[in-house]
């Protein structure tokens, strides 16, 4: 049985990358019956150009101003999941923004995790793979003060996404955010006897 989203609230994953946001987002939007959007992906849609690309052409400067204005656009919208780029919530805009319009869950992880699952990919562009954990180890402490400020921290593991997923579920449950999970009723037990 699907949950309910109980306020008209946008649920906002932030995070480093590699901690599972995009997965566990289709996940928890599944189980909502709410639409899911990623960020990056709808960046790359209205540029044309991937993610690395955009930080080579035109540093990561204008690449910031523009996840901006596309976070400003996206958190103006419809409930949602909506899953952003590690850097998103750094924005102070996009913070405040962020606390009128949407629930921020940081999907936190330690840099071993992020390390692990970031290793050997290309697509990252802050995170060279000659370089990866020396500078996953400094955005950790440059970004984690920044997304502890989000409305809501779930621990992400070494663990499939289903798992942080039910986490992330039962703290929106407590918080009144969306409806409780109601086990649905046995089949067998709605349908008339049919023995003669």
């Amino acid at each position: 049985m699907t949950q309910r989203l109980l306020k008209p609230k946008i649920i906002l994953l932030v995070g480093m990358m590699g901690v599972g946001k995009t997965s566990l987002g289709r996940i928890i939007a599944r189980r909502l019956e709410l639409p899911f959007v990623d960020s990056d992906k709808e960046i790359e849609a209205m540029t044309g150009f991937t993610i690395s690309d955009l930080f080579a052409r035109y540093g990561e400067k204008e690449f910031r101003a523009g996840e901006e204005r596309v976070m400003a656009r996206l958190l103006g919208g419809k409930p949602c999941v909506l899953s952003s780029g590690g850097g998103a919530f750094l924005s102070e805009k996009t913070r405040k923004l962020a606390s009128e319009k949407a629930v921020s869950v940081w999907i936190k992880a330690e840099a071993d995790v992020i390390s692990g699952r970031t290793e050997g990919r290309t697509h990252r562009p802050l995170v060279p793979a000659a370089d990866n954990r020396r500078i996953i180890e400094r955005l950790v402490q440059e970004c984690y003060p920044i997304y502890a400020t989000a409305d809501i921290t779930i621990p992400s593991y070494a663990e499939h996404p289903s798992k942080t997923a039910v986490r992330l579920l039962k703290k929106l449950e407590e918080q009144g955010i969306i409806s409780p999970y109601q086990k649905p009723k046995s089949a067998s037990k709605n349908q008339p006897d049919k023995r003669k």
